[in-house]
């Protein structure tokens, strides 16, 4: 598993125990709810490392 992968689930993980602490999210539809978590976090991820690339070029 790449780093940003391994980075997304860590931070869908934590953001998935938040909602369901926050009742926003039930253990019974853990199931539906996390991949769309997953997909939104590792799309940002890869964003941002995109963008970091983009600085780097640019300087």
């Amino acid at each position: 598993m790449d780093k940003d992968r391994k980075e997304a689930l860590q931070v869908a993980k934590e953001l998935t125990a938040k909602f369901i602490e926050t009742r926003t999210v039930s253990p019974g539809n853990f199931a539906e709810i996390f991949p769309s978590v997953y997909r939104v976090v590792y799309a940002a991820v890869r964003e941002g490392a995109s963008e970091d690339d983009n600085k780097g070029t640019n300087a």
